[in-house]
């Protein structure tokens, strides 16, 4: 009786943790240190006291929990018209994740910024070239990225947003190792291919996926195996873009 019940609570808790923001966004580092350079891998050793990539990609995630951090919240995604381009698009007061890239870029660079931010904005940086590579981080304000978009998986209540954030994650079963170490392999053809553009070019490449994921399912559907299918193969293949970018951007900014 105690298991049962023990088991019981423990389901839906399992169902909320934070998927993509843990297991996707150390898949995107974990890739990453396989294609840094030598400067860059020796950069960041010493910037990130020893911490490998994987380690620290929560951190953006984590300072949630601490108030004094509410003035970063926007910059975790970037909402705009399906049919737009984010340079044409009117850009948001609070900020965004495109200008939360870019500001993180320029501080980091900048030899005249104190250690302690270079530090915060490169553990920020890394966390937010992994949200660049999530479609829905990328969507529209309307409906809050998919938020609102009530749908079942596998019988449980969740929304778009959180099937991508997590759930699709989730139902594959893999740690952020061993899914990383699949994905990994690549020819350097294609991994000059998949890092080519700039991250304006690669926002509107997730904004285009977004519009497309849109009308993957409708409200109140119910989820399951059929999807999972469907689409998991584009969940790696973000994941993997994710990774690769990410050390086109660290290679760059440690040159």
């Amino acid at each position: 009786m105690n298991k049962t019940i023990l088991l019981f609570l423990l389901v839906p808790l399992l169902g909320y943790t934070n998927y993509w923001g843990k297991t996707g966004h150390r898949v995107t580092g974990h890739i990453a240190e396989n294609y840094l350079t030598g400067k860059a891998k020796r950069a960041l050793n010493d910037l990130l006291d020893g911490h490998s990539l994987a380690f620290v990609s929560t951190f953006a995630d984590e300072i949630k929990a601490d108030r004094s951090y509410s003035k970063f919240s926007a910059w975790h995604y970037v909402n705009y018209p399906l049919n737009m381009r984010y340079e044409d698009s009117a850009k948001s007061e609070y900020g965004d994740l495109v200008r939360a890239i870019e500001e993180c870029t320029r501080i980091v660079k900048d030899e005249n910024s104190s250690r302690a931010d270079r530090v915060f904005y490169l553990k920020m940086l890394i966390h937010l070239i992994g949200d660049l590579h999530q479609p829905m981080h990328a969507s529209r304000a309307e409906d809050k990225g998919g938020n609102d978009i009530q749908l079942q998986w596998f019988g449980e209540g969740t929304n778009l947003h959180r099937v991508w954030d997590k759930n699709l994650i989730l139902s594959y079963g893999m740690t952020y190792t061993e899914l990383a170490n699949e994905l990994k392999q690549v020819s350097k053809k294609e991994r000059k291919k998949i890092q080519e553009g700039t991250i304006y070019d690669w926002v509107d490449e997730s904004h285009e996926l977004c519009a497309e994921i849109y009308t993957s399912a409708k409200v109140g559907e119910k989820l399951g195996y059929q999807y999972g299918y469907k689409y998991n193969d584009v969940l790696f293949q973000q994941l993997q873009k994710g990774g690769l970018r990410l050390a086109k951007v660290l290679n760059e900014l440690f040159k």
